[in-house]
C-alpha cells in the first residue's frame, strides 16, 4: 500500500485520504472500547495518511510534478558539509 499512491489523481488522493481518516478514526474508537485485533495499524493508519497529506501538497503546488517521490526530492540535495569535508581532506592527503 506504500506506493499505490502514485498512480493517483488528485480527487482520489482526497477521497482516499478521507477515506483512512474515517477508518482510523473508527480504529480509534475500537481501541477505547478495547476491541483491537492490531495495534500496531493505528501507526500504520496514520503513516499512510501523511504520505497521502504530502501528495496532495506536492500536487496542489503550482508548476511542481504532482507525482514527485519524497526519495526522488530526498536524491537531488546536496551532499553534507561533512561528506564535502572529508572528500576534500582525502584530496589533499594524495
Amino acid at each position: 500500500m506504500k506506493n499505490s499512491f502514485k498512480e493517483l489523481k488528485l480527487d482520489e488522493l482526497v477521497a482516499k485520504r478521507e477515506e483512512l481518516r474515517k477508518k482510523y478514526f473508527d480504529f480509534r474508537f475500537q481501541a477505547v472500547v478495547g476491541h483491537v485485533e492490531n495495534p500496531v495499524e493505528a501507526r500504520n493508519l496514520r503513516r499512510h495518511i501523511a504520505r497521502l497529506e504530502t501528495r496532495i501538497t506536492a500536487a496542489k503546488k503550482p508548476g511542481a510534478a504532482p507525482a514527485a517521490a519524497p526519495a526522488e526530492v530526498a536524491a537531488k540535495k546536496p551532499a553534507k558539509k561533512a561528506e564535502a569535508a572529508r572528500s576534500a581532506s582525502a584530496a589533499s592527503k594524495k
